[in-house]
This record gives structure tokens, sequence and C-alpha cells, in this order.
């Protein structure tokens, strides 16, 4: 499906188009630039990624953008772990994951009023790990982390499961890795 410039999708013809166009992309795609390409307002690309999510296309909206992320049918590794550290070594961790070609999906917190709290993350290498880092600082935002001491979870995702427990050594030998034999709330 080909569209000239100035000339604006509509209705499934835009989202088939915003389907076609987030499968082909190989990273994150912002919603502002999806609105530009369709030629309509970023509302309108909101409501389409929520039509298509209703329809239980796997698009993820991460802090970078739309990502689609299909199923791998059993090929890709997947694990949470707790860690637990500081907030300035959040980069290191994120570096120690990524590191080991594992993609960090998301962050997830027990808050003690919301309950489970979840944020998409995705980040899979050096550079999405130093844009979200810079994210953060320029917005000046909190990190989930931050409501609970520090603790959280991760979900881990890698082509196999010993690209996942090599990360997972190096986390612990960086004090970050919270053990099942750990006192819950206290720090190794």
């Amino acid at each position: 499906m080909s569209k000239e410039k100035g000339q604006k999708l509509l209705g499934e013809e835009r989202r088939d188009w915003l389907l076609t166009y987030l499968k082909s992309h190989p990273g994150p795609v912002t919603g502002m630039t999806l609105a530009e390409k369709a030629n309509v307002s970023r509302q309108v690309i909101v409501g389409d990624i929520t039509l298509l999510k209703a329809r239980n296309e796997p698009i993820i909206a991460t802090s970078q953008g739309y990502v689609y992320m299909p199923a791998a049918n059993g090929r890709v590794a997947e694990k949470i772990i707790a860690c637990r550290h500081d907030s300035g070594r959040t980069e290191l961790e994120l570096q120690i994951i990524v590191d080991h070609g594992v993609t960090v999906k998301d962050v997830k917190v027990e808050h003690p009023v919301y309950g489970d709290l979840t944020a998409s993350i995705m980040v899979s290498n050096r550079q999405d790990v130093a844009d979200f880092i810079q994210r953060i600082q320029e917005t000046n935002a909190s990190l989930l982390s931050e409501l609970t001491g520090g603790f959280h979870l991760h979900t881990l995702t890698a082509t196999n499961v010993q690209m996942i427990e090599k990360a997972e050594e190096e986390l612990k030998k960086a004090g970050i890795l919270v053990e099942e034999n750990e006192e819950n709330g206290v720090d190794s």
C-alpha cells in the first residue's frame, strides 16, 4: 500500500497501513512520526493503536514509541527477575543486561495503594539504554523503583535462556539481583 504525500489515510485503510508500517519497522516509532506519515493528528493515531490492540495485535507503547512485538512461538526465552538498587545504578543494571544480548521488556513494582504498576522499557542495546537514561534526566521523571526503595522486577527476553542466566550472574556479582533466599526488603 503506498501513500502519496499530503494524502490523508482514512479509517481501516490507515489502520492497515499502520500495522504494515510497524511490522516492517525494526524499532520504536513515535505517534507523531506515524501521524505525519498518515497526514492525521497524533490523537487519531492513538485511537487507531487502541483499536488495533483491541484486535489483539501485539503493539506495545514504549517510552520511545510504538513497537510491533509478535509472539515468538517458543523461540524466545523470557524470565522475570527481581532487582534492587538505588537510582544511580539504573544505567549499570540495564547495560549489564543488554550487554548479554538480552532485552528488558518492562519494569514492575508493587505499590501499596495502586497494586502492580508496570511500565514498558524495551531496551536491547547500549544506545537504547543511553536514550532511556537521557529521557529520564531531561524530564526529571522518577523511576518506578523509587516508589519501592529500589526493589523492582524486570521481564527479560533473549533468543535462549543461557543469555538471561549469564546476565543474571553479572547482576548478582554487581549486587543488583535479588536472590530467592534473601529476606524481603534486605539488601545483600
